[in-house]
């Protein structure tokens, strides 16, 4: 049997866009992550002109943060569950006939 490497593969649109709604779903807590730490970045002496981060502006950032990664896992969470679950794989028990 040999494979046609031209043909392109058909994935059915459901379970690619589970697959893919839980690849963003695992990447939330990394970008979580990266957007909490962002604020070690900001300026904090007045050196060379710059204007200090206020401490109340970085706290409203961290938890807004986290407000929208909380809403956007619960819409994530939304989608998946409203999609359906995954297809269940075929087995050689669910494709043999009753006898």
């Amino acid at each position: 049997m040999s494979i046609d490497l031209n043909q392109p593969v058909f994935l059915e649109r459901r379970s690619y866009r589970q697959r893919r709604m839980m690849d963003a779903v695992r990447l939330l807590p990394v970008i979580g992550l990266l957007l909490w730490l962002l604020p070690t970045l900001w300026s904090v002496s007045d050196d060379g002109g710059v204007e200090p981060v206020k401490m109340s502006q970085a706290i409203i950032y961290v938890f807004g943060v986290w407000i929208c990664l909380i809403l956007s896992g619960g819409l994530l969470w939304r989608y998946l569950v409203a999609g359906g679950e995954m297809p269940a794989p075929l087995d050689a028990d669910a494709t043999s006939e009753p006898e």
